[in-house]
């Protein structure tokens, strides 16, 4: 016998429908390079997107065809995302921090119609076009009276784009598990792997943050989402706060400067923010230098990278709870979230301390499981550490295009996310290792391997190995350990930085270079880095 309910559709543009009504006064503030403070409400925002829709509606797009965006933080990014998302297309988020070669491969695997960027990647764009047979255009995002002159085929203003439809667009009727979102995740070796987001899963996802325990997003907040758009969709913000009704604070391309941060947080009252620990690095920065407070802000978020105890503490100092977030682009991307402090009276101060470090208990709707190499599962113990496992409505089954990755070949419906982590008998998750050698630096992922591999190129070098190691701004920074070649005796450390300007992305560039005459190896050949990184557990990074 199946109830007696009514079965609607769990799809984006019941949010939009939600906001506009329900909604639809609260602000949604930005911050651009035409415009310092741009600022409408919800019902402005989704009533441009129908436009952009209708717009877009006369472009001969098939459902399913990927729109992709190369964007930061703003309004006209968030209508771009229901715009497309909405009218049964796929919004492909591209992470512009990408060495050109990867965005190429990208783009082209995608098969991207159309791409919106910023006026500030277009240097960048213009260099790689050529190399996109699939784009048809490429909607800059800027007004007539700011659009850039560029060379580019077939470049379109936004503005005038939205300018040409109409708000009456209705959304077309479509199913819930039909996709809405592409992200593409890199790991260790070969290339980006695509996750594709369901209407369902992104919704459900956007539904549990909003709990007390997750993000606690609610009508009385004011958000300022931090992690980028173009990063696992800003860790569902976009979707949730309207949802709930909460006012939306963006910083456009000014989410790394601190006194903007703490402007924006100030003047338009934010109570909520998420980024990554190296942001929150440069607003402590600024509050300490500048003698200023953030006295609405109750409560962050942090993820991408293990946050150190002492930015926990110091916003300790504020007023400010500092909540641990984990999760994976796979997760779209909440798995955990530590809530402890909403049971701060429970601990000792030494274990208050030990226990907010975690990555914290599953949110409703994520299970997980540690298990050891024969695949037996291990006791939440707080001590047995395996691979973490995890399964759920908004985990990825497979990568787009890709199907029988190793992620999920381990157990049948269970995903293999690559950490080593610990579980505790109250449901605390701990990272304890990763199981490939990705470098997470400033919450981007960093692949040791393709490092070495450029490395390794240099004539005079005749081996390399790359290790994370601590770094107090960043979290973790890659080293560079060289055994010199029989002709390399006079290579030096900035001689092989300098090697990696044009080869890889400018910020994997190792922070430091190590030369040693050997390095550890098992009996088969392979580089140790386990004992690596015990051979440099002291090093500090000069800077």
């Amino acid at each position: 016998m199946n109830g007696l309910m009514m079965n609607q559709q769990l799809t984006l543009a019941s949010i939009v429908e939600h906001a506009e009504r329900v909604n639809g006064s609260a602000e949604i503030v930005s911050v651009t390079a035409e415009n310092p403070r741009h600022r409408y409400t919800y019902r402005e925002a989704f009533s441009r997107s129908r436009q952009l829709a209708d717009a877009m509606s006369h472009w001969g797009l098939q459902q399913g065809d990927r729109i992709a965006t190369l964007a930061w933080n703003d309004y006209r990014h968030f209508e771009t995302y229901y715009a497309s998302a909405c009218s049964g297309y796929v919004c492909h988020t591209i992470n512009p921090r990408l060495f050109p070669e990867q965005l190429v491969y990208i783009i082209n695997h995608a098969e991207d119609r159309f791409v919106f960027l910023d006026p500030d990647f277009l240097p960048l764009v213009e260099g790689l076009a050529a190399q996109c047979p699939t784009v048809r255009g490429w909607v800059v995002m800027a007004s007539e009276s700011h659009m850039p002159a560029t060379e580019l085929p077939n470049a379109i203003c936004y503005e005038s784009l939205v300018a040409s439809g109409s708000a009456d667009f209705q959304w077309p009727p479509l199913d819930e598990n039909a996709a809405c979102a592409l992200c593409y995740t890199s790991g260790t070796t070969g290339n980006p792997k695509g996750v594709l987001y369901s209407h369902r899963s992104t919704m459900l996802h956007a539904y549990a943050t909003m709990m007390p325990d997750a993000l606690a997003i609610s009508r009385a907040d004011v958000v300022l989402p931090i992690v980028p758009m173009f990063h696992v969709n800003a860790w569902g913000n976009p979707y949730s706060c309207p949802m709930a009704g909460a006012k939306l604070v963006f910083p456009g391309n000014k989410m790394g400067d601190g006194e903007t941060l703490c402007a924006l947080i100030n003047e338009e009252k934010v109570t909520l923010s998420a980024g990554v620990p190296t942001v929150w690095l440069g607003v402590l920065a600024h509050l300490k230098a500048s003698g200023q407070r953030v006295d609405s802000l109750r409560q962050i978020v942090v993820g991408g990278a293990a946050c150190p105890l002492s930015i926990m503490e110091e916003f300790d100092g504020y007023g400010v709870e500092a909540r641990v977030g984990w999760g994976m682009t796979e997760m779209s991307p909440l798995g955990t979230v530590n809530a402890s402090a909403s049971q701060r009276d429970s601990y000792s101060d030494e274990a208050f301390a030990k226990i907010r470090l975690k990555g914290g208990r599953p949110i409703f709707g994520v299970q997980m499981k540690i298990v050891d190499d024969a695949g037996e599962e291990l006791p939440w113990d707080g001590e047995s550490f395996g691979s973490l496992l995890v399964r759920g409505p908004w985990v990825c089954s497979s990568y787009f295009k890709l199907e029988g990755s190793g992620a999920h070949a381990r157990e049948a419906g269970w995903f293999e996310t690559g950490d080593v982590a610990t579980i505790d008998p109250d449901g605390f998750m701990a990272i304890t290792d990763r199981t490939k050698d990705v470098i997470k630096s400033g919450g981007e992922w960093i692949s040791s391997i393709e490092v070495e591999n450029v490395a390794t190129d240099h004539p005079k070098v005749a081996e390399a190995a790359v290790i994370g190691h601590y770094h107090p701004k960043w979290s973790e920074r890659p080293l560079l350990i060289v055994v010199r070649g029989p002709q390399g005796q006079d290579l030096t450390a900035e001689d092989m930085l300098q090697w990696f300007d044009g080869k890889i992305a400018k910020w994997w560039t190792p922070e430091a270079v190590e030369f040693v005459d050997e390095l550890p190896h098992t009996a088969t050949g392979k580089i140790q880095k386990v004992a690596l990184r015990e051979m440099f557990k002291g090093y500090t990074f000069s800077s």
